[in-house]
């Protein structure tokens, strides 16, 4: 009986166990989801695939990004390239240098996935079901034969309860500016702040350079910074992609900005997206006024 006892919980711990380890929220996944949610909510609103399963099947299939089929060919789903015409990459999985898909980039892929989804026959029954209803898809994915391993709807179950990814599945719209620089070949990390979109500049950067990438007006880029348009950049300087506010966000609103060394009125209005005349108006100031460390600004 002691024997039998200690089998069962031998058994039992190592499942306890294995569980445990399944369930670990890791950064890599996390920056995974912020990186391609508003793609795989684009993806929901054009072609009804709800973006919790787009994000946890990519995640899973292209181990976050860093898959030797993600890296070689931005193939983030696994699909083979049965029917296919594109570009091609080569890997083991099933039976040994299989035939897989290869795209330009990761906006290629998941627009890839979203037309091997609709196109297919086999899994028209998923479209019958509820964007809500991720158990029901990812059940309805291995039923229709997505993937072998047994265990894979009940991975995507427990990856979009870890992450919430199901808040994805109401989204009404998404980031277009965010899912045409993926589009792109993600040439830039695009920051959001004040309801406005920043890049960090590079080493020898210029407006001219930034505009051929990110599809905007070298004047209207220099016009919406305060600069002149031949200026070089220095590295890591924050330049604004739209037109720069009047305030900063509301949280902001009781709280100063205290001037370090080395900021001037324009470092400081470039840093939270203000307007430089609004921000010398904010704190009843003129051009001429002699900036000192310690001084507080108002930034909203």
């Amino acid at each position: 009986m002691k024997r039998r006892f200690l089998f069962l919980s031998v058994v039992f711990l190592t499942a306890l166990s294995a569980v445990a380890q399944s369930m670990v929220w890791t950064q890599r996944y996390q920056d995974y989801f912020d990186r391609y949610k508003e793609l795989a909510i684009e993806q929901m609103v054009k072609h009804r695939i709800p973006a919790s399963i787009t994000l946890a099947q990519g995640v899973l299939e292209s181990a976050a990004g860093r898959s030797e089929l993600a890296i070689n060919g931005n193939n983030h789903f696994g699909i083979k390239c049965n029917g296919w015409r594109g570009r091609t990459t080569y890997h083991d999985d099933d039976a040994r240098n299989e035939c897989f898909r290869a795209y330009d980039n990761v906006y290629q892929s998941y627009e890839d996935h979203s037309v091997f989804l609709t196109s297919s026959k086999r899994y028209s029954r998923l479209f019958e079901l509820k964007l809500t209803d991720y158990k029901g898809w990812a059940r309805g994915l291995k039923a229709c034969g997505y993937a072998t391993s047994p265990t894979y709807a009940s991975k995507l179950i427990e990856i979009i309860q870890l992450y919430r990814l199901y808040e994805y599945d109401t989204a009404k719209g998404y980031d277009k500016f965010q899912t045409q620089q993926i589009e792109h070949g993600d040439l830039r990390h695009i920051y959001h702040f004040n309801k406005n979109y920043y890049l960090l500049a590079r080493r020898g950067d210029t407006f001219r350079l930034i505009a051929q990438e990110v599809g905007i007006s070298y004047r209207k880029l220099a016009r919406y910074n305060e600069r002149d348009k031949n200026d070089q950049l220095e590295e890591g300087e924050v330049v604004w992609l739209e037109k720069k506010r009047s305030k900063a966000p509301k949280e902001y609103k009781n709280r100063p900005h205290l001037v370090q060394a080395g900021e001037s009125m324009y470092s400081i209005a470039q840093k939270y997206g203000i307007r430089l005349k609004k921000l010398y108006k904010m704190n009843g100031l003129t051009p001429d006024y002699q900036l000192r460390v310690g001084d507080r600004l108002r930034v909203r």
